[in-house]
């Protein structure tokens, strides 16, 4: 089997992150979606759980934290630049926030922050590896 990653979310509104999720790019996967969870799939190796707070109480006792905090952040490789503002964008105007942090910006990687509509942290990045410096002092 093909290593993969599920990333498991709490969210408020199912209906609303997906929507949000779907606006950033990902796709619902039916499969693994009903009335109180939805896969988003970001790539063959990646997805994401939504999960309402019931849910979510189901795989633990621990308790969701307010939108407030972040334990995590996550990133996502963009192919261009364009497409890194057009994700922050995309956030923003689809119920999350965008630019939570300024945006990152060292020649070779370029990357924005946001956060979804229950306060899941991401960012959005793009890189060009064969631009990285080489010289240790300039990393």
């Amino acid at each position: 089997m093909t290593k993969t990653i599920f990333i498991s979310l709490p969210v408020t509104n199912l209906d609303a992150s997906v929507a949000f999720y779907t606006a950033l790019g990902f796709a619902k996967n039916p499969q693994f979606t009903d009335e109180s969870a939805a896969c988003m799939v970001w790539s063959e190796a990646i997805s994401v759980m939504l999960l309402t707070h019931a849910k979510w109480q189901t795989f633990t006792t621990r308790p969701i934290p307010p939108s407030t905090s972040s334990e995590v952040a996550l990133n996502l490789s963009c192919e261009s630049r364009e497409a890194v503002d057009a994700m922050n964008a995309a956030a923003a105007a689809n119920g999350g926030t965008g630019d939570i942090n300024p945006p990152q910006e060292h020649g070779f990687m370029y990357g924005r922050d946001m956060a979804d509509p229950d306060g899941h942290i991401w960012g959005a990045m793009w890189m060009d590896p064969a631009a990285m410096p080489t010289d240790e002092r300039q990393k």
